[in-house]
């Protein structure tokens, strides 16, 4: 289990409680916290190792923890997040049942008043179906509070991309699982919680981080047509929407970095998104 944390150690002491029941190995990974986090959770928790980073890596400290963990299998819980108690074995069981299977995406319940998250309702209706080698259908995008990774699948493609660093890294991931033979699949059987904290960025700085990061994900890995084609749309919505214009200027601060790293998909995962488009 792997959890990255940042100045919620409130959210995070509730999560590690619900957690502990589990009786799983746990890794937290610290993204700098300035309250007491690292502290509370090495005498509250003795059982969890704790990873201080000392500063905010993002969704990267998800990969740290992931390399740090020795299990075969790794979940993901938020801070504010949690597993059913028997989410863990169930996982477990398809992933030995199903060699292919590289990302299980859990049916999430927005807590308190546990309703499904409208995602999952996407994912069951996703128009790649169910192959008869995975256990529900198959997904390209997925909410990391509700998602147990096969490790070595995880590090084969590198886990996480540093381009994005932190919001909407999952459809990019699973775009490289895919395009590395692996495949995620949502199970509804399987069930994670979440209780979104109040601790949470402004509106304004989660949409336009949204918006930089859908573009960066289309340059990093789509046809140049169509990554020249969002850009367009971007900077035509740019010249009446602030975020949109902040977003169009972070994405080309980063044009740099995205040059490095662009890699053309597939064309059997450019079907498979066409697809689900």
């Amino acid at each position: 289990m792997v959890i990255a944390t940042r100045d919620r150690a409130e959210e995070l002491t509730r999560t590690l409680t619900h957690l502990r029941a589990l009786a799983v190995p746990i890794v937290v990974v610290d993204n700098g916290s300035s309250d007491d986090t690292v502290d509370r959770v090495a005498r509250d928790f003795p059982e969890v190792e704790v990873l201080p980073l000392g500063r905010n890596e993002g969704a990267l400290a998800r990969n740290r923890g992931v390399r740090h963990a020795r299990t075969p299998y790794v979940a993901f819980s938020d801070d504010d997040s949690w597993w059913a108690p028997d989410a863990i074995t169930r996982a477990e069981a398809l992933f030995e049942q199903h060699p292919r299977l590289g990302l299980v995406a859990a049916r999430t319940l927005v807590e308190p008043e546990g309703r499904t998250d409208p995602m999952c309702a996407i994912m069951a209706d996703s128009a790649l179906g169910t192959p008869p080698d995975l256990p529900g259908p198959a997904v390209l995008g997925f909410l990391c509070c509700g998602a147990i990774v096969r490790r070595t699948a995880f590090l084969r493609v590198g886990g996480f991309h540093p381009v994005l660093f932190f919001r909407g890294e999952e459809r990019l991931f699973s775009w490289d699982l895919a395009a590395a033979g692996w495949a995620c699949a949502y199970v509804p059987d399987v069930v994670a919680h979440h209780h979104p904290s109040r601790s949470r960025p402004p509106s304004a700085t989660g949409r336009r981080t949204e918006l930089r990061n859908d573009l960066l994900t289309t340059w990093l890995r789509r046809p140049l047509p169509r990554a020249l084609g969002d850009a367009l749309t971007l900077a035509r919505r740019a010249l009446s929407d602030q975020d949109a214009r902040a977003a169009l200027t972070a994405a080309a601060a980063r044009l740099p970095a995205v040059a490095r790293h662009r890699r053309r998909l597939p064309p059997e995962v450019e079907r498979q998104i066409a697809l689900l488009s």
